[in-house]
């Protein structure tokens, strides 16, 4: 079903793709206390893309945010694994189904190979949930995490 992943993760996306993607990040997160980051790399050192995207997420200090509600969307390119890791205060208010229909958006994306509209698209839904359950604050909100794309190896 993956067959399409076989760059590396670095040269996976155009820059065109990247900077859209970064666009979609910067655009959630501008009406939202919420964070969003993509994680891309080669290899998933885990059969379950989850258990890797929760580590990454722990090492990218995501769980350090004040209300809980970084959101980190994972991808192995050439294991052909994916995953949406959403931390405690996001995941009890959208729960697994939310998640799950994410994904599957993604896939029916990449099935086109059309990763970038694939990611930005499910970047800017996350957004959507995080606007209703956490809005942008402007007296006390700041952008606790960057929103560049992380390239693994």
């Amino acid at each position: 079903m993956f067959s399409f992943f076989q760059k590396k993760a670095v040269d996976f996306f155009s820059a065109d793709e990247k900077a859209q993607i970064v666009q979609a990040i910067q655009d959630a997160e501008r009406r939202t206390s919420g964070e969003v980051r993509v994680y891309i790399e080669s290899r998933c050192a885990y059969v379950d893309p989850i258990r890797r995207a929760r580590e990454l997420f722990e090492q990218l200090n995501m769980h350090a945010t004040d209300a809980r509600n970084a959101v980190l969307v994972y991808m192995a390119t050439k294991d052909r694994q994916l995953a949406i890791f959403g931390d405690q205060g996001i995941h009890d208010k959208v729960g697994n189904a939310f998640w799950n229909a994410e994904v599957a958006k993604m896939l029916q994306h990449f099935n086109k190979q059309d990763y970038g509209t694939g990611i930005s698209i499910v970047v800017k839904e996350i957004g959507e949930a995080l606007v209703e359950h956490f809005p942008y604050d402007a007296k006390g909100d700041k952008n606790e995490l960057p929103d560049d794309i992380v390239f693994g190896k």
